[in-house]
């Protein structure tokens, strides 16, 4: 939920709970004036009925309706007039105000007695409620109209009053990863100048570091290849001229597996999405799996590797050499692991919208903190030490994940039938073919 739909909602529970207990608080403040109004108008009425000249069993009129004034006059002990409704004895009644039961209702009653005569009043109580109520109401009312009008008021101002806010929040969600410009906003609200402020520092802060980390390694690497050019070039032709032995065999070996990195390095330098969205094409990922599988076949016979290529073709939107290299990664990772005389098994499969591009392999597979830990740069399952064999910089996984990146796309790591790994890597959207 929104800051202003909280504070909205908020501010209008307070308000409908005032005016509630203001309603509350008016109602009993209003019935107790209204009853003393109306205990007035009894004695008033007792008064004047006292001041009438009437003979004895001069009865009044019947009243008919229950919402009536209904009264008796007493004179010596015998009834002058009165209403036959107020059947009760005299000796019943008390001096002053009582509320009774007389004819099936409840009514007050007041007793005005001289040494004269004694007049008896009562009215209905459901009487004195109707027109108590009809009086409150009617006073009240413009205030529960007010309330309705008071919420537009109150979302309308707190609307203007977090629109800087929401403006800001605008900005920000519009704004892409990799954009470190400063937020050019003149504010007087003191509230959102230190918060513009301090973002501001700190996209400063973090271009510095994106750019120091981007950049770093892939000068390095470009920087070390014309030095580990020329160490190739003299370990050759020491080759050459003093013939192979032990110590320049280890030396091509170190040489070549730092090449490796270094190649691997600038390649990681150069999968950042903003980079490659922008050129974009159609591509069939079966021809370029193809291609790959082609490029490593040598590899895959030097370890008489049986693999296969299953499913249907799919095109995708992406870029040939970010692909190359996604593929090219797993498809070696696959080939190293496995061991001689293994399988490798490539399925290109369609669910839904997703399509699905996996590898299996019948290696030893990986444990569950492994494959957490695999995409870490650097980071090789076993070290140098891995079963395998096999040399590598602990890069290849660091820039799959790269690649995954720039396509938006998911990969996942299980566990394969052949015994190995299983690699999912699936893209959202692909077009099939």
């Amino acid at each position: 939920m929104s800051i202003r739909k909280r504070l909205t909602l908020i501010l209008l529970s307070m308000m409908v709970l005032t005016c509630f207990l203001a309603l509350v608080k008016g109602y009993q403040k209003s019935m107790s004036h209204g009853e003393q109004l109306l205990d007035s108008e009894l004695k008033v009425v007792a008064g004047v009925l006292m001041q009438q000249p009437l003979s004895i069993n001069a009865m009044a009129p019947k009243m008919q309706e229950s919402a009536q004034l209904l009264y008796q006059i007493w004179q010596g002990g015998e009834l002058l007039s009165g209403s036959d409704e107020l059947n009760l004895d005299l000796s019943q009644y008390q001096a002053g105000f009582q509320t009774l039961n007389i004819a099936g209702q409840r009514m007050r009653v007041f007793v005005f007695v001289t040494s004269l005569r004694t007049v008896v009043v009562a009215e209905p109580i459901a009487k004195r409620f109707e027109l108590a109520e009809a009086v409150i109401l009617s006073a009240m009312l413009p205030m529960l109209w007010a309330v309705p009008l008071l919420a537009l008021f109150i979302s309308f101002f707190v609307k203007y009053a977090l629109a800087p806010l929401t403006r800001l929040s605008k900005q920000l969600a519009l704004r892409q990863a990799n954009d470190f410009t400063a937020i050019n906003w003149q504010v007087t609200d003191e509230e959102i100048k230190p918060v513009i402020s301090r973002l501001n520092d700190l996209f400063k802060r973090v271009e510095t570091a994106y750019l120091r980390e981007r950049f770093f390694a892939s000068d390095a690497a470009h920087e070390l290849r014309t030095p580990l050019s020329s160490l190739k070039i003299n370990v050759h032709n020491l080759a050459a001229q003093q013939g192979d032995n032990q110590e320049l065999q280890a030396m091509t070996q170190g040489i070549n597996r730092l090449s490796n990195i270094v190649e691997q390095m600038l390649i990681l330098g150069r999968t950042q999405p903003e980079q490659w969205q922008k050129q974009f094409k159609e591509q069939s990922l079966l021809a370029i799996t193809q291609e790959v599988v082609s490029q490593l076949y040598e590899k895959i016979e030097a370890k008489n590797h049986t693999i296969s290529l299953e499913g249907d073709d799919f095109i995708i939107n992406g870029d040939e050499f970010t692909l190359v290299t996604l593929i090219s990664n797993l498809l070696s990772n696959a080939i190293k692991y496995a061991p001689a005389n293994g399988q490798i098994k490539i399925t290109l499969k369609q669910m839904h919208k997703q399509r699905i591009w996996q590898i299996e392999d019948s290696g030893p597979g990986m444990t569950d903190d492994q494959k957490q830990r695999i995409f870490n740069r650097f980071y090789r399952v076993g070290g140098d030490q891995h079963p395998s064999g096999e040399q590598g910089a602990g890069l290849g996984m660091a820039i799959v994940q790269h690649i995954i990146a720039i396509y938006r796309a998911e990969i996942h790591l299980t566990d394969s039938e052949l015994g190995g790994l299983k690699v999912q890597v699936v893209f959202a959207g692909a077009k099939c073919d």
